[in-house]
């Protein structure tokens, strides 16, 4: 009884309309996908239904004001955390989201078209080895890698000016003092740690910004 009880998924939590607005039946829907399919695709683990919302889905939502009309890219996107969400809850920016896994890659193009999302491009690659892409404005990750080695992977895919909006764990203010060296060989300024929802009595998010010398 208790390993299922575990397992079960959690439930929306009212927070949800607020943070998603009109657009909540398009979270629902993704949700209820990734709820269903995710664990058998190897895109979440079982232990991580029971906050599905609160840990995943809001967790990334948290970040859509941070985004500016314009084009971002979601480096190593996974199961859509952040880009599928992120493109839910901003249909104003467009987004590309860079996977190189296959089966992941799949299952973000079905989510692309199963929630009508036309700000979304999906992007086979590695982010090291994308050409021949737009500069853009923003970059965005979710438990990809180290500050530090996240870096050379954002700076090369960034406008002069572009901005790095990266979501981090409670060590991102020791990722930017470990990351010093490449912030001073990339020229990055404004390097800062920004806590969004405290307010909600969920899990915060935290998020690193970072600019690019214009």
């Amino acid at each position: 009884m208790g390993e299922l009880d575990t397992a079960a998924p959690e439930a929306e939590p009212a927070i949800a309309t607020e943070v998603f607005g009109d657009r909540i039946e398009l979270a629902r829907a993704y949700t209820a996908d990734l709820v269903g399919r995710g664990e058998e695709l190897g895109l979440i683990g079982p232990l991580e239904l029971p906050r599905i919302w609160t840990r995943h889905v809001i967790n990334c939502a948290l970040v859509a004001p941070l985004l500016r009309p314009g084009r971002v890219g979601d480096i190593g996107s996974g199961a859509g955390l952040p880009g599928i969400v992120l493109a839910i809850a901003r249909p104003d920016v467009d987004f590309v989201l860079i996977e190189p896994m296959e089966r992941r890659v799949l299952w973000l193009e079905e989510q692309r078209v199963a929630l009508g999302l036309s700000n979304v491009t999906v992007l086979r690659a590695r982010a090291e080895d994308v050409r021949d892409v737009p500069p853009l404005d923003q970059v965005t990750a979710r438990a990809v890698s180290a500050f530090g080695k996240l870096i050379p992977l954002c700076v090369p895919l960034l406008r002069p000016g572009g901005e790095m909006v990266l979501m981090k764990g409670a060590n991102a203010t020791r990722e930017i003092e470990a990351a010093e060296k490449a912030i001073r060989k990339y020229k990055l300024r404004d390097v800062e740690v920004v806590v969004l929802g405290e307010e909600l009595g969920i899990d915060v998010t935290r998020v690193i910004l970072a600019r690019t010398t214009s």
